[in-house]
C-alpha cells in the first residue's frame, strides 16, 4: 500500500481514480487467475487494493486506526467458494466502485474542493463505466446499444414518408386493442392464482415451522422474517442474526451456519 501520495487538484484526483481504476479491472480480468489463487477463504480476512499506478494488490487491512485513507471491502475471500466465480467477482466489482468513489471524495473533503469542484470530479468519473460494467460486460453491451441507436436515428425516413403512418395505424390499433384486452384479462387472472398460492403455501411453511427456533437468538420462527438452514447441522437461523440477506442468499450454494464454518472438521 502506498503512503504519503495526496494528489490536491481535481484533475490529480481524476487521475488517481483513473489508476486504481485500472489496476482493480486488471486483477478482475485479465489477472483474474492470480486474483482468485490470493484470495484464499482459509486465510484472514483479505481486501482488494489499487494503486494510482494501474497496480492491484491483494492484502490484509490496514493497522492503523483510523487508516490514512478509506479501505476496500473487508473479507472478500470468505465468500469465493460459496457463490458461481462471475457472481463473486460481481460482488467484489461492486465494492470496489464504492471503494473508488470513497477515495477520490475522500480527497475532495480533504483539499477542500467545493461545490464545482466536486461536480466537476464527478461527472468526469461518471463518464467511465465502472468497474462491474467492465467486468460484467455490460459496458460493451451498452456502448452496442449506443451505435444502434445512433445507426438507427440516422437512418429514419424523411417528413414525406411520415404523412400516411397515423392512418395505418389506425386501421391496425382497433383488433390490436381487443386482443391487449383479452391477455390483460388472462394475465391478471394468473396473477390473483400466484398470490393465493404463494397465501396457501406461507400459512402451510408457518404450520410447518411453527415450533422451530433460532439457532443464534432462540426466537421462534416467523413467516414475515428471513431465515436460512445451515446444510451441515440443518439448524434454522434469522438472517439477521447471520449476517445474510436474501439477496446473497441467492448466490450461495451450500451455507454454512458461524459453529459448523469454525469447525473445519466434522464431528464423527
Amino acid at each position: 500500500m502506498e503512503a504519503g501520495y495526496n494528489p490536491r487538484t481535481v484533475e490529480e484526483v481524476f487521475k488517481d481514480f483513473k489508476g486504481r481504476r485500472t489496476g482493480l479491472i486488471k486483477a478482475l480480468t485479465t489477472d483474474v487467475e492470480e486474483f482468485y489463487q490470493q484470495c484464499d477463504p482459509e486465510k484472514e480476512n483479505l481486501c482488494l487494493y489499487g494503486f494510482p499506478s494501474e497496480q492491484w494488490e491483494v492484502n490484509f487491512p490496514a493497522e492503523e486506526v483510523p487508516p490514512e485513507l478509506p479501505e476496500p471491502a473487508l473479507g472478500i475471500n470468505f465468500a469465493r467458494d460459496g457463490m458461481q466465480e462471475k457472481d463473486w467477482l460481481s460482488l467484489v466489482a461492486v465494492h470496489s466502485d464504492t471503494w473508488l468513489l470513497s477515495v477520490a471524495f475522500y480527497f475532495g473533503a480533504r483539499f477542500r474542493f467545493d461545490k464545482s469542484d466536486r461536480k466537476r470530479l464527478f461527472n468526469m468519473i461518471n463518464d467511465l463505466p465502472t468497474v462491474f460494467e467492465v467486468v460484467t460486460g455490460a459496458a460493451k453491451k451498452q456502448q452496442k446499444e449506443k451505435s444502434s441507436v445512433s445507426n438507427h436515428s440516422s437512418s429514419k425516413p424523411k417528413s414525406n414518408s411520415k404523412s400516411r403512418t397515423p392512418e395505418t395505424q389506425g386501421k391496425v390499433s382497433k383488433p390490436q386493442l381487443k386482443e391487449d384486452e383479452e391477455e390483460l384479462d388472462e394475465e391478471e387472472a394468473e396473477k390473483k392464482d400466484e398470490e393465493e398460492e404463494e397465501e396457501e403455501e406461507e400459512d402451510e411453511e408457518e404450520d410447518e415451522h411453527g415450533d422451530t427456533l433460532c439457532g443464534a437468538c432462540g426466537d421462534n420462527y416467523a413467516s414475515d422474517e428471513f431465515w436460512i438452514c445451515c446444510d451441515l447441522c440443518e439448524k434454522w437461523f434469522h438472517g439477521k442474526c447471520v449476517k445474510i440477506t436474501p439477496a446473497k442468499a441467492e448466490h450461495i450454494k451450500q451455507y454454512k451456519c458461524p459453529s459448523c464454518s469454525n469447525n473445519k472438521r466434522p464431528r464423527p
